[in-house]
């Protein structure tokens, strides 16, 4: 059921637009007694999660007991972060979802089903997990909040992502990724419906049923002025509210090229991507986009780990970013790798496939350990009075030597390709 709709590529949805909607969804659902609300963390900031949780915690106050990030395997956030995030709400609602601890398993997808989406590229079964509170939390209402917009692993972010690999576990997470990763990620981007969706979707309609959610779907996108707005929110308790949402999203978030690109210069946000765990949808983002032979450069201030997540940031400066057929033979032949397939595959979505060169510009990693994982380097410092973000408009600019470079601003927000990179399933 949709309890609140609106959205087009031309429609700015203001502060007071989103309160007046969310509150008539909340009006439909009716009183309740307790609430969770699970928000994304700091990296999806712009996505407006967070003033939808203040709003939550405005409207139910202390109905709303429990607010659980969808951390994944990311780090939990620290209280400057929430604060900054989540304005006005009391810290001590806040829990931390521990990933490889706090789990309860709905169900099995079973292995004919995977293999059947895969096309045969995978046979294992998979777990659908969630952290505990939302099955032993008494709650009468979850609220999953996000933003849609194209993904590396699943196609289109949020929905039903946000549960179980949101507050999901290291098994389901690690199989989700490699599935996305080994069925190809070229013919995942922009699509809504995709085999880790059918995984997921088959997880939803078989064991979580009784879980009594309501997804809160935003859709952002830039004005005719360059300003980030919201085009569309959408909230709903089943599939229809996503797939209202990621049709609007491919509308304002996809750009189709008409020829490739040489040079793409992508600027990382250094307060939302501290590792080339999230800052390599730089490169995911784009590769559709870059010409063979071209070069991404990305500039990244905040750059100072490859992994969030301390055992997978040992794994990426163990083997590097590499093609997928290095990446599948390493994994079949080390049990590290086969133990942590997100990584894994995490490997295989950040290589070009040695396509186009990749050139990051950290502000903290040395020359040595971007190199040690397969990136060229080149100093931030430099490459910052070259490539001005505060100067340069998103998409085509021309530097004052003649230099024609792509530009953008946050990978984050789109997806962009080469219109015949872009291959139909």
């Amino acid at each position: 059921m949709m309890y609140f709709e609106k959205g087009s590529k031309d429609t700015t949805l203001s502060p007071n637009d989103l309160k007046n909607g969310l509150f008539a969804a909340f009006e439909i659902l009716g009183k309740k007694e307790r609430v969770l609300a699970i928000p994304p963390d700091i990296t999806r900031y712009h996505s407006q999660a967070g003033p939808i949780t203040t709003l939550a915690y405005e409207y139910y106050g202390t109905a709303l007991t429990d607010i659980l990030p969808a951390l994944g395997t990311h780090a939990p956030m620290s209280d400057s972060e929430i604060q900054s995030m989540f304005l006005g709400v009391p810290k001590d609602l806040f829990r931390v979802h521990r990933w490889k601890e706090d789990l309860v398993t709905l169900g099995e997808v079973p292995g004919s089903f995977l293999h059947e989406v895969s096309e045969g590229m995978v046979t294992y079964s998979w777990p659908a997990q969630v952290n505990r509170l939302l099955v032993e939390g008494k709650h009468d209402l979850i609220l999953s909040i996000g933003q849609v917009v194209p993904h590396e692993v699943i196609g289109m972010a949020n929905y039903n992502k946000n549960i179980f690999v949101g507050t999901g576990g290291k098994e389901g997470i690690n199989k989700s990724h490699f599935l996305g990763a080994v069925y190809g990620m070229e013919r995942i981007m922009g699509r809504a419906m995709t085999p880790v969706r059918k995984v997921l979707n088959y997880a939803s309609d078989h064991f979580a049923q009784q879980l009594p959610l309501v997804y809160v779907q935003t859709v952002m996108g830039k004005d005719s002025t360059g300003k980030l707005v919201m085009k569309g929110l959408f909230i709903g308790n089943n599939q229809e509210c996503f797939e209202k949402a990621a049709a609007l999203s491919l509308q304002v978030n996809f750009e189709m090229l008409e020829e490739p690109l040489k040079k793409v210069v992508v600027f990382l946000d250094p307060g939302e991507f501290r590792s080339t765990w999230l800052g390599n949808k730089s490169v995911y983002r784009t590769r559709m986009a870059i010409a063979d032979g071209g070069e991404l450069v990305v500039l990244a201030p905040g750059l100072k780990e490859f992994g969030e997540d301390k055992g997978i940031d040992a794994l990426i400066r163990k083997y590097g970013y590499r093609t997928t057929p290095e990446i599948l033979r390493l994994t079949e032949e080390n049990d590290d790798l086969k133990d942590n397939l997100s990584a894994a595959a995490h490997l295989i979505h950040g290589s070009s496939e040695n396509r186009f060169t990749i050139t990051y510009c950290p502000g903290f990693l040395s020359r040595a350990e971007i190199e040690s994982v397969n990136f060229a380097y080149a100093e931030l410092d430099m490459m910052l009075k070259r490539y001005d973000p505060s100067v340069l408009k998103d998409g085509y600019n021309t530097m004052p030597d003649g230099e024609r470079i792509f530009f953008i601003s946050n990978p984050a927000l789109g997806l962009w390709a080469y219109k015949d990179k872009f291959v139909e399933p």
